[in-house]
């Protein structure tokens, strides 16, 4: 009976703002937000563009829930890891003079989807490339995607991600052509 309670509690809350009209700036694309991969297709091409061109940040904005994180992982000079975590406006903040100053072009090369109702988990295999024509890339990486669908579009809730390091090779079955 407290678990009912609890859950009509927490229902009733979430309820009480339309989680649509959260903080959204700019109508998502229908394209980008009706299918697990065009959300995370949008989201790969929202922050890719050659060196000295602002990144679409207006469409990334469309496609992230009110309260998405963007974290980070890597390790200190020390051998310690941290973990950051950023709203999207810091994510904007941080990120985004680098990539404009460097170009940046980061594709999804592999991925494995894991759904249950309306909740995905992507493990998105990248590679980044400060041009498209740059013949190997500079970095590879995992991004872990958190999606949730409220029954007219998929949102983004989280990107967690670690590039590919010497010591933490890319596993085979995260790469292109794994069963």
């Amino acid at each position: 009976m407290q678990r009912a309670l609890s859950l009509i509690a927490i229902l009733g809350a979430l309820s009480a703002v339309p989680i649509s009209a959260q903080g959204q700036d700019a109508a998502p694309r229908l394209a980008d937000v009706a299918t697990v991969d065009g959300i995370i297709s949008a989201v790969y091409a929202s922050i890719s563009a050659p060196k000295g061109v602002e990144r679409d940040w207006p469409r990334l904005r469309s496609l992230m829930a009110p309260d998405a994180r963007f974290m980070p992982t890597g390790q200190r000079a020390d051998g310690s890891w941290a973990r950051l975590v950023w709203d999207t406006e810091t994510y904007i903040a941080q990120a985004g003079p680098g990539l404009v100053a460097n170009g940046f072009f980061e594709r999804e090369i592999a991925s494995r989807v894991e759904q249950y109702g309306r909740v995905v988990h992507v493990f998105s295999t990248y590679e980044s490339r400060h041009a498209p024509e740059d013949p190997e890339p500079f970095m590879r990486g995992i991004n872990s995607f958190q999606l949730w669908n409220d029954g007219t579009r998929w949102w983004v809730v989280s990107i967690l991600w670690e590039g590919e390091r010497a010591a933490n090779p890319i596993p085979a079955r995260y790469l292109p052509g794994a069963p």
